[in-house]
């Protein structure tokens, strides 16, 4: 201790002597020059280096953002404004079906429409400097590319709601220094042109936020208000808004719905919640809102708000929602083309070229935010589903081998099918249809050209008797021998037997064959395939078809659509003037702008009035005393004036009812998918009786939800020159003494063009008797047959076989009773 006292003692004079003699204040003073020379020369390098620093640093922007072009106001307000909106589907009368299929669902909404407290929300959560910052917060930037430079397990971000809203409307979500260099750029330029609250309004249209309460991805906050609590935004409250400001960090992990829109449980809806309570605090330390409400908000059951699981358009309207798309693309389709300078012509010889443009019109319709409104009533259009699927006389369900998804052969039961459409007479107007029974066991829309089936008697009207009648071939009382031909094309009857010489009414009426296909012989030469049916809307026969004459028979190479085959009577309902079917009625952007709308068609004339309404005439016959009189039975309002007529394909595949009034026109088909035989042992009631009863059902209900439309009182209109005539049944000429006598005169309606002319000369006095003529048997070519009494109708069949025949005389003749379809 005590030499520690000295040596102090000793450095204590040492320091009183420096001090007296001026030493120790220069020593000092050049320490200080030489210390603070130093720090002034780092200084100095820092400054130079920092300006170096900045120099390389300011050149790398620069060749980061190099080929980034200079953007416009103009540019930049059509990127940020162009995000994919959800076009939606509408009934008539403008009532809602729901939304494009889409991979992102998405409603616009203007900011003024959102609740503060959602906007504070997301402010709060995403970017608490956006009302004072200029686009980009260059701390945080700093402190991200730190993070991401010393691959740092805390990445806290550094993007403003400005960067985020250039990221996903004009860059990408790239990962690169390149990407975010161009980003800042774009950044500070948007907040030139742009408001705040453009921007934020920007933001809030496009940001995703999980799916929706029907299993939807979905983006937007009117969407995400709507799918997840379903109320607008506007009307969201505090823990709402936060519960959906919470969602952007992670939406398919923070969203409460799986995929098939059902609620999560309750332990996975826990992040979400967590998420919710987390912004809500931030909220409360940026001042947004006091600690009562933090507190309140808090303990806010936020799962008893979200809404309950709806299903689709696809789900509840699968047949409808995709027709209406496949239509309205269709119409799409040509209005691109034609802005390119494309005609409909170059679209139907061109497929990649019609490929093409079906795929822009596709992105459109999902993109675009467009509103389709259709033809389609709701109410009936319901009634209808509901009746097909609680109808119970389809007849019986049948094996069937398919290939499933694994390439293995497997056996089903397939049930049998249906499909039908109604139809306005007047303006093509498709107020309702049915596309399948079920449509998860058959996506198949029955009623397009995607399934093209034989349309067999139903054809009859159309191509044989219609046109005949046209070209005076035949009116309703002509005679026509129902016995087998000779020939390279000889078919039979249904059920087998022939019927002897029948009148072109009976015909029709029982739906005979053989008397068909002879009348089409007579034409077929004329071409009335494209005279008249083509003109009719359909559009599938190839050129073969316009050949065989069995397609008099309904058996077309390649089938028709049952909308086309239902679409070509509504002539007959509209005085032989054809207006081809329609289901879009507009299609108008999402501020209004009509972008299509259908203009009424201009009819095209098939027949004239008085062939239609003889046609119209032989048609009520199918249903007061033919195929169809099962009808009667059935229908509700049985005082409506109705022509219809049945049809039935090859091996009884096919089974068709389609009828006509004055103001619409309703058919009906039924199939298996592969075809096989409707006929059913067990059955209550035949094939053809199972249509006709459901369709009695489905136009019974339409009835009662539109009677003025569906059962008009009026019944169709007889034209001018329509004159009843009596003729002899035989020939069908006017009435003779001797065919007085057989008591073989009748009468029906013609065409005043048309009246027969002639006195009958088929009968002839023989023996204090009557017998044929055999100048009238040569004549018509009945002299081949050594057994006359084939000629002999099976009705009145007494009152033929008093004539006497040439040749040998059978009575063994046609017994089977036939029910030709």
């Amino acid at each position: 201790m005590n030499q520690f006292k000295q040596l102090l003692q000793k450095y204590n004079q040492k320091f009183k002597e420096y001090w007296r003699t001026g030493k120790l204040q220069r020593s000092s003073r050049v320490t200080y020059d030489v210390v603070w020379n130093v720090i002034l020369f780092f200084i100095i390098v820092g400054i130079i280096g920092g300006f170096f620093a900045f120099g390389i640093g300011a050149g790398y922007f620069a060749s980061l953002v190099k080929d980034e072009p200079i953007r416009s106001h103009a540019s930049m307000e059509k990127d940020i404004n162009n995000y994919e909106e959800t076009s939606r589907l509408y009934f008539a009368d403008n009532k809602y079906i729901g939304e494009i299929q889409s991979d992102i669902h998405r409603d616009e909404v203007d900011l003024k429409d959102v609740s503060d407290a959602l906007i504070n929300a997301v402010i709060a959560t995403e970017d608490e400097n956006f009302k004072q910052h200029k686009g980009v917060v260059p701390k945080a930037i700093v402190r991200a590319l730190v993070q991401e430079a010393t691959n740092s397990d805390v990445k806290t971000g550094g993007s403003t709601l400005t960067q985020q809203l250039i990221k996903n409307q004009i860059l990408t979500n790239e990962v690169s220094f390149e990407r975010k260099a161009k980003e800042i750029l774009l950044s500070l330029r948007l907040e030139r042109f742009f408001t705040k609250d453009q921007i934020l309004e920007a933001y809030l249209n496009i940001i995703p936020y999980g799916r929706d309460a029907s299993g939807q991805t979905i983006a937007g906050i009117q969407t995400a208000a709507q799918g997840v609590f379903g109320i607008d935004a506007k009307d969201l409250n505090l823990p709402q808004s936060a519960y959906l400001a919470g969602l952007p960090q992670s939406p398919s992990y923070y969203t409460p719905f799986l995929t098939n829109g059902k609620k999560k449980k309750k332990e996975h809806l826990q992040p979400g919640i967590k998420r919710m309570k987390s912004v809500l605090k931030r909220m409360y330390e940026e001042k947004y809102i006091s600690k009562k409400e933090y507190e309140k908000a808090i303990d806010y059951d936020i799962t008893a708000d979200f809404t309950k699981a709806k299903k689709s358009s696809l789900e509840k309207y699968p047949y409808l929602t995709v027709e209406i798309e496949t239509r309205a693309k269709k119409i799409i389709a040509k209005k691109l083309a034609k802005s390119d300078g494309y005609t409909n012509k170059d679209l139907q010889k061109d497929k990649k070229l019609r490929k093409e443009y079906m795929i822009l019109a596709d992105r459109d319709l999902r993109q675009k935010g467009y509103e389709v409104h259709s033809t389609i009533d709701k109410k009936t259009y319901d009634a209808f589903q509901k009746i097909v699927k609680e109808y119970d006389t389809y007849g019986p369900d049948k094996p069937e081998t398919v290939t499933d998804e694994n390439g293995e052969e497997v056996q089903i039961m397939e049930p049998v099918q249906v499909g039908g459409m109604l139809i306005e007479n007047k303006t093509g107007r498709i107020i309702s249809f049915v596309g399948g029974r079920d449509y998860d066991n058959s996506q198949v829309n029955h009623i397009t050209k995607a399934a093209k089936r034989p349309n067999g008697s139903t054809m009859k009207p159309l191509l044989v008797y219609g046109p005949a009648m046209e070209k005076g071939v035949i009116q309703p009382g002509t005679p026509i021998l129902d016995y087998k031909m000779s020939g390279s094309y000889s078919p039979n009857n249904y059920a087998g037997g022939y019927h002897g010489i029948v009148s072109a009414r009976q015909a029709l009426a029982q739906s005979h064959n053989i008397p068909a296909v002879k009348i089409y012989q007579k034409i077929i030469g004329d071409d009335p395939a494209s005279e008249y049916l083509e003109k009719m809307g359909i559009t599938t026969l190839t050129d073969g078809d316009h050949e065989y004459e069995s397609l008099a028979l309904g058996q077309p190479t390649d089938g028709i659509s049952i909308e086309e085959n239902i679409n070509a009577y509504t002539t007959f309902g509209n005085n032989g003037k054809f207006v081809d079917a329609y289901m879009i009625d507009s299609i108008t952007t999402k501020d209004g702008d009509v972008i299509y709308k259908h203009k009424k068609s201009k009819p095209t004339k098939v027949f004239s009035p008085q062939t239609n309404y003889l046609t119209l005439d032989l048609m009520r016959g199918v249903i007061k005393n033919g195929t169809a009189t099962y009808l009667n039975s059935q229908l509700a309002n049985p005082g409506v004036d109705w022509a219809g007529k049945t049809g039935t394909s090859q091996n009884w595949e096919d089974t068709w009812f389609v009828a006509t009034n004055p103001n619409v026109t309703f058919g009906t088909w039924m199939g298996y998918d592969h075809p096989k035989s409707l006929k059913c042992s067990g059955c209550s009631l035949g094939y053809s009786d199972r249509n006709v009863k459901l369709w009695a059902k489905l136009v019974n209900k339409a009835a009662e939800i539109n009677p003025d439309l569906v059962t008009p009182q009026n019944h169709f209109k007889k034209p001018n020159n329509i004159v009843s005539k009596s003729y002899c049944e035989p020939s069908g000429m006017l009435p003779s003494d001797a065919c007085e006598k057989a008591g073989l005169v009748n009468s029906d309606i013609y065409n005043a063009k048309y009246v027969p002319s002639q006195t009958d000369d088929s009968l002839i006095s023989s023996r204090g008797g009557i017998a044929f003529n055999p100048e009238f048997l040569k004549r018509n070519g009945y002299d081949v047959y050594n057994d006359l009494s084939i000629l002999y109708p099976r009705t009145n069949r007494e009152k033929w076989e008093k004539i006497g025949t040439h040749g040998t005389s059978s009575k063994n003749g046609n017994k089977e009773k036939n029910n030709d379809d």
